[in-house]
């Protein structure tokens, strides 16, 4: 078991590293021209560049940012509208409670209802509700998650006046405000999962239901829901849980 957790770390690490080079050369390619500015802003923003930099060769560049990373921790800073010169950890490390925050109440909500239906589905296999639950299935995971957030907020959000646009700010996470303002996220990242877990669940179940030890199970007089709710959703949970966590 430790080989294998110390190999599943290793090929983490290997996927990272090849990510974030291609990640780095494909954004330091891209075209950065200095545009003359009046005031001769244009040189100092030449003067930076030279500075930091990114006047050299693209492989050049990527061995000084690996050589901050593993020597000072330094992994740059952001320099968008409004985080100018602001250290990339300090920006993320700002971001990450309320990403944290949406993504545990979008699995919350994703995954009973995921379950429930995938149940409805196999039970009804073939029969009305399945093929209703199947649509919505291959809707839901045919649509990025921004194009529901776009609708949610355009519709909910705007048109019906029901949810804040925009995210609170703030650090107090337990109040009714913040999770208000978050239901909007919460959604455009539920539906993905939803349609995923539908699936896996409807998948699995359906196996089980026509496994022998069904029969045997309604032979000793139980009944459908019965055999379906003690044995067969307990053992198709087995190789789902890793897909849930």
């Amino acid at each position: 078991m430790l080989k294998y957790i110390l190999k599943r770390i290793f090929l983490m690490l290997v996927s990272l590293f090849i990510i974030m080079t291609m990640l780095f050369v494909l954004v330091r390619l891209l075209p950065n021209p200095v545009v003359a500015v009046p005031g001769g802003f244009d040189k100092a923003l030449s003067d930076m560049r030279e500075a930091w930099g990114y006047n050299k060769p693209v492989m050049v560049q990527y061995g000084i940012f690996l050589r901050n990373v593993f020597t000072k921790w330094d992994w740059g800073f952001c320099t968008s509208m409004g985080t100018f010169l602001q250290p990339v950890t300090v920006y993320l490390a700002s971001k990450l409670p309320a990403t944290i925050y949406v993504n545990i109440f979008s699995v919350l909500f994703s995954l009973p209802i995921g379950i429930t239906f995938g149940i409805v589905a196999a039970v009804n296999k073939n029969k009305w509700p399945d093929h209703i639950i199947q649509v919505v299935i291959m809707f839901f995971i045919s649509v990025p998650s921004f194009i529901y957030a776009f609708l949610l907020q355009y519709v909910v959000g705007y048109k019906l006046g029901w949810c804040p646009l925009v995210f609170k700010g703030g650090s107090d996470y337990f109040t009714w405000a913040m999770f208000h303002s978050a239901i909007l996220p919460i959604l455009s990242l539920s539906f993905g999962p939803i349609a995923g877990d539908m699936r896996l669940i409807r998948a699995e179940l359906t196996e089980q239901l026509t496994s022998e030890y069904m029969l045997l199970a309604r032979t000793k007089g139980l009944t459908k829901s019965q055999a379906a709710v003690r044995h067969a959703l307990r053992n198709s949970l087995v190789p789902l849980m890793p897909s849930f966590l």
